[in-house]
């Protein structure tokens, strides 16, 4: 049974979480809030996909649409404190400079980046910047709002079915396993914007991402066994950027 005021903090949890929004005090905190929490983590995503469309038609008012994109993306990364693309950084140096287990664990847990972290922001921030750029303005603003929530809900959907591996972490409270009447709930505030106003580009782009999501999933078990927070953040930004891709592809096929 859903409380409405249990609910409320749990999204206010997951935004005080996920971005750089301050909460009210009266929320408080538990370790559980941030396990009930991600069921709302695309919720969050769909916030910060519309503040993106915001600064973006602002922009665009005034600069042309590659400056308005840049200003977007610049927006976002400001509001979520680049909580995702460090989680992004962090696998590449893991997964391309280790060759155990535990030192792609040790790696990641690193603050400091390192060569292929750094290709791979460069590489992933560039791509989303020309990729949103080349889309007509209309079709930006949506794939950005519907990018947004739709990653996140991929990118949690790994709550149900793999294992968090460290025993300890700062994402251990919120990687527990999830219901899957949470993921419900998740799934139908992040994934119906994939389908407005062209039914048949969102089919598409979550075919891509169902596949995507396989060949992640068993690559992070292979590698390390399951997943770290880390692992959450990575998937979310290759689920968004394969978004921005496929629609691109979508029009100009």
């Amino acid at each position: 049974m859903l409380r409405p005021l249990d609910e409320l903090r749990y999204f206010l949890t997951a935004l005080g979480y996920f971005t750089r929004v301050p909460v009210p005090r009266w929320v408080g905190f538990e370790r559980h809030y941030l396990n009930a929490a991600a069921r709302y983590f695309p919720l969050v995503g769909l916030m910060v996909g519309a503040v993106a469309a915001l600064v973006y038609l602002i922009a665009l008012r005034v600069f042309p649409a590659s400056i308005a994109v840049l200003l977007s993306m610049a927006a976002t990364l400001l509001l979520t404190g680049a909580f995702h693309e460090d989680g992004l950084a962090d696998c590449f140096d893991a997964f391309g400079g280790a060759y155990t287990r535990d030192d792609a664990l040790r790696i990641m847990h690193d603050s400091r980046i390192g060569a292929f972290g750094a290709i791979a922001l460069v590489v992933a921030l560039a791509l989303k910047w020309q990729t949103l750029a080349a889309l007509p303005p209309m079709r930006a603003v949506w794939l950005m709002i519907a990018a947004h929530a739709a990653s996140r809900t991929f990118a949690i959907s790994y709550l149900l079915t793999l294992e968090y591996v460290r025993a300890e972490g700062k994402a251990k409270p919120v990687a527990q396993r999830m219901s899957y009447a949470a993921f419900a709930l998740a799934a139908m505030c992040g994934l119906p914007w994939l389908f407005w106003p062209d039914w048949k580009a969102g089919c598409v782009c979550v075919a891509v991402l169902v596949v995507m999501r396989f060949f992640i999933g068993r690559y992070f078990v292979r590698r390390i066994g399951g997943y770290t927070g880390d692992c959450l953040g990575f998937a979310q930004q290759l689920f968004e950027l394969a978004i921005y891709l496929t629609g691109l592809g979508w029009i100009s096929s």
